[in-house]
């Protein structure tokens, strides 16, 4: 495509201001060298068939809009190139300075860019209807059309000549002059190639889409100028996100590092390790008894992640999510406030465009059905309920699979059933994820039909709001019961809780934190990195196998742009071969919908849950997602750019419903850290000990504070009980060819009658004191936050305040001499 260079278009845009004229001094666009659309159909050699009908009654339809078609044959498939008539952007224009919130957006004066272009024409063709009642969405359905794209910009700059400059050069000396003569020369002149400016045409492919530029910053508005202002503010928000996991991964490995220094030294690791004390079978049948000193190496593992710094840092990442999206909207008012953006409304340009499309058309009734919203809502609870039940499914999985792999002839499969079975769980709950999403969607686009939204904004609102809520149950429910319910309703010697005559599985022997630390480690990694590697590979691999087929082509037209390409008057019109070549281009391309920018959102703001919510059973989640973003972001950049069909446009001045997304999170990441350390880790049973039991609550000065506690923690179950000895074979009481008589458990009961003994019930109201004083004190920490940092900074404000001055001034100095001119 052909386009004015940015430099040009400010400062033509500037010398109008100044003049106070409302109209471009320049063609915004001329209209003979771009095409804004390609629609791609199946040839149809009889004109009968229904599909060849359908295709021609559509191409009438957009030829009635005044929609120039160019129809191009290739290989079997025909291509149509859609330019849209120069009229239907100066009623966008217009519409756009009398609306109530988008009349501030900084074009209704100056050129309508191709982004602009691309999203009016993108509105029409899926608001155009054939005779049927079928729009362009039910006919690709039915295969009339195969595919439809918008183009990606050439590459190769194409600039004004030194007479056009001036041309450009005389008009800043008489700014009132007339643009029709100017125009024509314009259009007569001939393009040619400028280095210099050439190397700014390419700076979002040879500098921003590569792997090269990984820690360079982003040229956001080179981004949104090409893919819009949405597209622009996932990158501004990816890019602060990343920015922020900075300090919270340092002190992430703080903690790490806090637990590695005394990973020698503990008492509590010593304890474990020099222990002599039997344990009961973990499983039924074939497990046998065994010495605590076996977890010696999962003790130390469990401390690195499991002490005292874990409490601050769980607290410190609480209020870190606040500051994050306080700081974030900051962050977005500059940019949007610079991008003339600040009070756009989707719903109130998506009725622009309703007038561009059809100036007859009636508005969309706002409608509420309680019987809709019933069903909806009973739909939603059913599908949360079938996710819980695969969680549950996955419970019984591990349940099963560790008794069977503790009969494997292979030692290490015996000796670890647990543990692997634990492992396989989790990567079985990887799978999960990737059914489960696929089937969410399709799940959550049919509700989103029932309820018949009243506007595209809303029902990407609420797709998303049903989407996420499926994702998070279908991610976190393992997690949960992980956290929350392992080895805490599995029973005891004499009465364990069973499933199909199989035992519940109990925690990890150095503790429930330990699995909870093996789930996010295996889930994070997988999600992330297998979730890279085919974003990437699918889409690079198409492209390699139909780079030929462009080459080929392009061979056959090596002068174009040059001598063939140029009309009779010099004017710049592609021959039919170089419109191809830009189209195959394209066509080949990997495909990009209204999803694609939706599923990038997704998986970041699902990465940020992981990083949040139980980030103290894995204080190097903000690590592994801040090495994961750095590579994410060029990713991403790499595959719109590269190997992607260009997204549609889109003009917002917010991530939308993101943002309460996000703050939902950060109340659940709250409520859920303060249950970890609170429920599942030993920080309190720790505390109460040292305090209440240890030897210096009771009067030992000259020994550790905690020495001694895991005995503590040990309840003793007796043989001779014949509750016990139904649970247990005499096979499995015997180590070393003795029989044993006894073995201890976790848990804290008396050893006659096996009842909880007056420490559980001081432990476990220690541990809903610290909840609720934890959560208490986050949540005053977090509105403190939030009221210090004011969303909006004051100099946007300033500036918004000075441009709505500036325009109202400009509106009134027009008004005043119109009125003078016809007097």
């Amino acid at each position: 495509m052909f386009f004015k260079t940015v430099e040009e278009t400010t400062e033509l845009r500037d010398r109008q201001k100044h003049a106070y004229n409302t109209e471009p001094l320049l063609p915004s666009t001329p209209s003979q060298k771009t095409f804004d659309y390609v629609l791609v159909g199946h040839q149809v050699e009889d004109e009968e068939d229904q599909k060849a009908q359908r295709q021609r009654a559509f191409i009438q339809q957009l030829e009635k809009k005044r929609i120039s078609v160019t129809r191009i044959i290739h290989d079997e498939k025909v291509f149509f190139g859609l330019r849209a008539p120069c009229e239907m952007f100066e009623d966008y224009q217009y519409l756009l300075k009398v609306s109530d919130s988008c009349n501030w957006c900084g074009e209704e004066g100056g050129a309508v860019t191709q982004a602009t272009r691309i999203r009016i024409v993108h509105f029409i063709l899926n608001q155009t209807f054939i005779n049927t009642g079928e729009n362009l969405e039910e006919l690709l359905k039915k295969d009339v059309f195969e595919t439809m794209f918008c183009l990606h910009e050439v590459l190769l700059a194409r600039f004004l000549t030194s007479g056009v400059k001036r041309m450009i050069g005389k008009v800043a000396q008489e700014p009132r002059t007339t643009c029709g003569k100017l125009q024509k020369d314009l259009e007569l002149a001939g393009p040619v190639v400028s280095k210099k400016t050439r190397k700014k045409q390419k700076e979002l492919k040879e500098k921003w889409a590569r792997w090269s530029g990984l820690f360079t910053g982003q040229p956001v508005s080179n981004v949104k100028s090409y893919f819009g202002e949405k597209v622009a503010l996932y990158y501004l928000w990816l890019g602060w996100y990343t920015k922020l996991l900075v300090p919270a991964a340092l002190l992430g490995v703080v903690v790490f590092l806090y637990g590695l220094a005394f990973f020698n030294t503990s008492p509590l690791i010593k304890e474990v390790c020099q222990s002599s004390i039997i344990m009961c079978p973990r499983c039924d049948k074939r497990c046998p008894v065994w010495l605590l000193s076996d977890t010696c190496t999962y003790a130390k593992v469990s401390h690195l992640f499991d002490n005292e710094g874990t409490v601050a840092f769980a607290m410190f990442m609480a209020v870190w999510a606040t500051l994050f999206l306080e700081l974030w909207k900051r962050h977005r008012a500059r940019h949007v406030s610079q991008w003339k953006v600040y009070d756009w409304c989707e719903e109130e340009e998506e009725l622009i465009l309703q007038i561009v499309n059809d100036p007859n058309c009636k508005p969309k009734q706002f409608r509420h059905s309680y019987l809709r919203s019933t069903l909806v809502l009973i739909l939603v609870t059913l599908m949360l309920m079938l996710i819980m039940g695969l969680a549950h499914a996955l419970v019984v999985f591990r349940v099963v699979a560790a008794p069977l792999m503790s009969l494997s002839s292979w030692h290490f499969m015996k000796d670890h059933a647990s543990t692997v079975a634990m492992m396989l769980g989790a990567v079985l709950h990887y799978l999960t994820i990737q059914i489960m999403t696929r089937v969410n969607r399709w799940v959550s686009l049919k509700l989103c039909d029932i309820e018949k939204t009243n506007s595209f904004a809303a029902t990407e609102r609420s797709f998303t709001v049903k989407m996420f809520t499926f994702q998070f149950f279908t991610l976190f429910s393992s997690l949960f019961y992980v956290a929350f319910f392992l080895g805490r309703i599995n029973g005891h010697p004499g009465d364990y809780v069973r499933i199909a005559g199989f035992r519940l599985e109990e925690c990890h022997p150095s503790g429930c934190l330990t699995d909870l630390f093996i789930q996010m480690a295996v889930i994070m990694l997988l999600k992330q990195t297998l979730n890279n590697i085919f974003e990437f590979t699918v889409p690079w691999l198409k492209s390699c196998v139909s780079r030929n087929t462009s080459k080929k082509l392009q061979r056959k037209c090596g002068y174009c742009y040059r001598k063939a390409c140029r009309d009779d008057q010099g004017r710049v019109e592609p021959c039919d071969i170089c419109k191809l070549r830009d189209w195959l281009r394209n066509y080949h391309l990997a495909n990009s919908d209204a999803f694609s920018l939706f599923n990038e959102f997704l998986e970041m703001v699902v990465q940020f849950s992981f990083t949040t919510i139980f980030v103290a059973a894995f204080p190097l989640a903000p690590l592994l997602a801040l090495i994961n973003n750095v590579f994410e972001i060029r990713l991403d950049a790499i595959k719109m750019v590269r190997l992607e069909r260009r997204l549609v446009p889109r003009k917002t001045n917010d991530i939308g419903v993101w943002t309460k997304v996000l703050e939902v999170i950060g109340v659940l990441a709250v409520i859920a850290n303060g249950l970890v350390i609170g429920v599942s880790s030993d920080f309190i049973p720790r505390l109460v000990y040292r305090y209440r039991y240890g030897p210096c609550a009771t009067g030992s000065p000259h020994t550790h504070c905690m020495q001694g506690y895991i005995n503590d923690t040990l309840s003793t179950a007796f043989v001779t009980n014949l509750a016990v000895k139904q649970d247990f074979l005499p096979s499995q009481m015997t180590v070393g060819g003795f029989n044993v008589t006894q073995c201890s458990y976790r848990d804290y009961r008396s050893e006659e009658e096996y009842t909880l003994t007056a420490q559980f019930w001081l432990v476990l109201a220690v541990r809903l004191a610290f909840v609720i004083l934890f959560e208490h004190v986050v949540v005053v920490c977090k509105f403190v936050a939030a009221w210090f940092v004011p969303n909006n900074p004051i100099r946007v404000k300033n500036d918004r305040q000075h441009d709505k001055l500036t325009r109202l001034k400009e509106e009134l100095h027009e008004m005043k001499r119109n009125k003078s001119t016809d007097v």
